[in-house]
């Protein structure tokens, strides 16, 4: 059954889009999740420790490095090329079906890189793949999906990361299954997840643009709304990355594969725990017309779990200061999302603007491993962590500066 949520430019009123449709979205970025975290959090760091040893730190770092650059250039690309495909008439899903399509090769070649060059490029292909099926799916969340039902929307998309962290961990424990393998599974989890969604209909909320005026203020917030989102982002994208090293710096002796394992239990409960508050928040926000209550207490969350995992010598204390930090960050970041979403200034960028925005996501995968590098060694990430709860908490008060949307 469908509800008004206010008068289009023509004249009709704006439709909600059904649960079955919000489902199939959800389902679909959940397989562009697939695509890149359970690489990026587990098989590479073993694959790096297997291939560089005591070297495997600045490896790991040239892979996030490079990757980090690939990812926000195709990420702009392929969001400004879908925006071109819409106004020709040819809409975004044609560009989600060849991520699809990149995206396997690519994990087969990291699959298949024996060498620090070959993976560092395959790492690179991994990233761009993912890009092209991520960037057109975020755009027509802006584009199909009514800002009454966008809080809401964040949240569903929120659980992509604890079900990708969940496969993960499973995979993990097939001890079984080989590196190449446990890709291969990953290839075909996102083509499974994101397949359906190509048989959707588009169907646009509205193209109406805002008056000069509002247009002028939103570009304004949009650029607080990105400075915010990065410092958040610093924090996320170092222990997203640099988990499986933190643990091994406060955890008794384990060998790597055991370790991983923990770790990925640990990613589990620690993306599962936001779920319920994410999608709470997210409703009361879309219900309030208010995110700003909620983006400031979500942050400061963060922040006090980014202080306890610094000051932690016991992987347990650590642990329960991750599942904190993690809780206040992914329900920050998700109605984030949607709040950023309501400052974009023209409905016929949307695909290139959420590409900039979108920079907050991929620099700061240039950013965390560079501090991590200046302020972490494999045995100790007290300063690192102190540094990356200061920025959070910065980020989490610029969203005060935003005065076009509450």
């Amino acid at each position: 059954m469908s509800a008004n949520t206010g008068p289009a430019p023509s004249g009709r009123p704006i439709e909600k889009r059904s649960a079955a449709f919000l489902l199939l979205f959800a389902l679909a970025h959940l397989g562009g999740v697939f695509g890149y975290l359970p690489l990026l959090s587990l098989l590479l760091p073993i694959k790096v420790q297997a291939m560089a040893g005591d070297a495997r730190l600045g490896l790991f770092t040239l892979c996030m490095v490079t990757g980090g650059i690939a990812s926000s250039a195709s990420n702009i690309l392929f969001g400004w090329l879908s925006d071109r495909s819409v106004r020709q008439g040819n809409g975004r899903r044609r560009w989600i079906a060849a991520g699809i399509v990149a995206s396997a090769a690519a994990l087969f070649a990291v699959a298949e890189a024996a060498r620090p060059i070959p993976l560092v490029l395959s790492v690179m292909a991994v990233q761009i793949a993912v890009n092209l099926l991520l960037a057109p799916l975020i755009a027509i969340m802006a584009d199909e999906i009514p800002d009454s039902q966008k809080g809401l929307t964040g949240a569903l998309l929120s659980l992509a990361f604890p079900l990708a962290a969940g496969g993960a961990a499973l995979m993990m424990d097939l001890t079984s299954l080989n590196g190449a393998t446990r890709l291969a599974v990953a290839a075909l989890a996102l083509a499974i997840c994101t397949a359906p969604f190509l048989a959707t209909r588009s169907r646009k909320t509205s193209d109406a643009l805002p008056p000069i005026e509002e247009r002028a203020m939103l570009r304004r917030d949009l650029g607080v709304a990105w400075a915010s989102r990065i410092l958040m982002q610093v924090a996320n994208n170092v222990l997203s990355t640099y988990l499986f090293y933190y643990f091994e710096s406060v955890a008794s002796s384990a060998s790597p594969e055991q370790l991983a394992a923990r770790v990925g239990h640990v990613l589990t409960i620690a993306f599962l725990l936001p779920v319920p508050v994410t999608l709470l928040i997210g409703r009361l926000s879309d219900r309030m017309h208010r995110r700003k209550p909620f983006l400031l207490a979500m942050a400061a969350l963060a922040v006090a779990g980014l202080v306890v995992m610094a000051l932690a010598e016991d992987p347990r204390i650590g642990a329960v200061a991750y599942f904190t930090y993690s809780i206040g960050s992914q329900a920050f970041l998700a109605l984030h999302g949607a709040f950023a979403m309501q400052l974009l200034p023209s409905p016929e960028h949307r695909g290139r603007d959420l590409g900039l925005l979108n920079l907050t996501n991929t620099l700061p995968a240039l950013l965390g491993p560079v501090l991590t590098w200046q302020l972490a060694s494999p045995h100790n990430f007290t300063a690192a962590l102190l540094a990356l709860a200061g920025l959070a908490a910065l980020g989490g008060l610029l969203v005060l500066g935003v005065r076009g949307r509450r």
